[in-house]
């Protein structure tokens, strides 16, 4: 993931910076700093650890509960700078927010898988009248039929030269795609690997066959 030996900590005085992006909304969460020990330790754990010149070396999330996932480590051009991307499992801020530069960017797509899967851990109780969203989680053929018959109006829509309706028909199709495919076991992140995959160029020399 990342090569230790090839990092330059003479500029930084043993550290290099580091910058925390969230692997799934693309916030930038803080700006920190780690030695080679914190970053021995992130690649062993796979949780984030930093060097402070005043708290020394520490885990993220260690008293707050707010543990940062490794996702990615990869070095800037000049070597003494890292991006990690990370899955957060809290706000990253001592003050609470969300970032350390405000409350960041809602991504009302993965707010939706998140309430998605939320809704698929735990089942109304005895009695409880489900939701629209538990009825087709719980029935393979409405939520089947449901995801044509979106699809289908969005493509009414977009032949009607429609931009408003097209607008709400495609939100309803997003909706309807991500029910259906979470029995699967899929989530929104599996579907953004694939495109990130598709989106990566070819080795120089790769030919590139259009779908």
């Amino acid at each position: 993931m990342l090569d230790l030996d090839r990092l330059d900590f003479t500029k930084g005085n043993g550290l290099v910076t580091v910058v925390t992006q969230d692997a799934r909304t693309g916030d930038v969460l803080m700006v920190a700093h780690a030695d080679r020990e914190a970053l021995e330790r992130t690649l062993a754990t796979g949780q984030m650890h930093y060097r402070s010149r005043s708290r020394g070396l520490w885990l993220k999330g260690a008293t707050s509960g707010n543990t940062q996932r490794v996702v990615s480590l990869v070095a800037d051009c000049d070597a003494d700078a890292i991006l990690a991307r990370v899955e957060k499992a809290g706000p990253a801020c001592h003050t609470g927010e969300e970032t350390c530069f405000g409350p960041g960017r809602w991504d009302a797509l993965a707010a939706l898988d998140a309430t998605l899967a939320t809704r698929a851990l735990h089942p109304p109780a005895p009695g409880e009248k489900p939701s629209y969203t538990r009825r087709l989680l719980d029935d393979r053929n409405l939520r089947l039929k449901k995801l044509g018959e979106e699809a289908a109006e969005l493509v009414t829509a977009c032949a009607d030269a429609d931009r408003e309706r097209a607008t709400e028909e495609a939100a309803d199709l997003l909706y309807h795609l991500l029910v259906a495919i979470k029995p699967l076991g899929l989530s929104l992140e599996d579907v953004k690997d694939v495109l990130a995959r598709r989106a990566t160029p070819p080795p120089h020399g790769v030919p590139v066959h259009p779908r």
